[in-house]
């Protein structure tokens, strides 16, 4: 179809559609101007909130009130077995004492090193404290000083006792409780092994885990292995 044939659309027509398409494009940019005003105030706004929180004192938290503990049940127990001893072996035999809570609030104590196998067999033979049984013996390192730690128990009393003896780590000894409970035997020589602890009246003190030619005692913390890749 030439030129001249094309249909010529009415100029009204034609000016109608260019309205149309101008009103749009009007409220196109109309819709993006107060969209950007809005994110625009929206920022302002935040940024003010920031600032006046940033100027805003801080409150300090206030410290929830620690309720004082209930006196454990086992005090008692545990004061009348620190009275005995002192009275047994001077005000100083007990160097500490305290019930350990999480512990089923076992009465703890620890003595002194050189009155231990004294102590031991008055915690074994006096009915004041009967403990007839030695349930476990261990230690651990605590850098500045070692502790041989042993848990005993009652049978007629149904009580248990820790007892703590600490030593310095060179050298480190504890008396041998093994002439009083002779479950502590091999108890006494593991720790030996892997601590290097001695137990001075032991009747047999050699390695039981490791060879007898080992070098060095693997639970200590100074401990360091011959071979380090290994």
């Amino acid at each position: 179809m030439s030129d001249e044939q094309k249909p010529v659309q009415p100029k009204s027509e034609t000016a109608a559609k260019d309205a149309v398409n101008g009103e749009k494009g009007a409220v196109s940019d109309a819709d993006e101007r107060e969209k950007a005003r809005k994110v625009k105030e929206a920022k302002e706004k935040a940024a003010q909130k920031a600032k006046e929180a940033k100027a805003r004192p801080r409150r300090t938290p206030k410290k929830k009130k620690e309720e004082p503990l209930e006196p454990s049940p086992k005090q008692p127990l545990l004061d009348a077995y620190v009275a005995k001893l002192k009275e047994a072996f001077g005000d100083d035999v007990v160097e500490e004492a305290h019930i350990n809570r999480p512990n089923g609030h076992l009465p703890t104590i620890r003595v002194k090193r050189e009155t231990w196998l004294d102590v031991a067999h008055m915690l074994k033979a006096d009915d004041a404290f009967a403990f007839d049984y030695l349930k476990d013996l261990t230690a651990y390192d605590d850098q500045d000083y070692m502790s041989v730690v042993t848990h005993l128990y009652s049978f007629s009393r149904n009580e248990m006792l820790a007892v703590h003896v600490h030593t310095e780590r060179e050298p480190a000894w504890v008396p041998s409780v093994t002439p009083v409970w002779r479950g502590a035997n091999w108890n006494e020589r593991e720790v030996y092994d892997l601590f290097g602890i001695e137990f001075r009246g032991h009747p047999n003190l050699k390695r039981i885990l490791l060879p007898d030619d080992w070098v060095g005692h693997p639970l200590r913390k100074d401990y360091v292995p011959l071979d380090e890749e290994v």
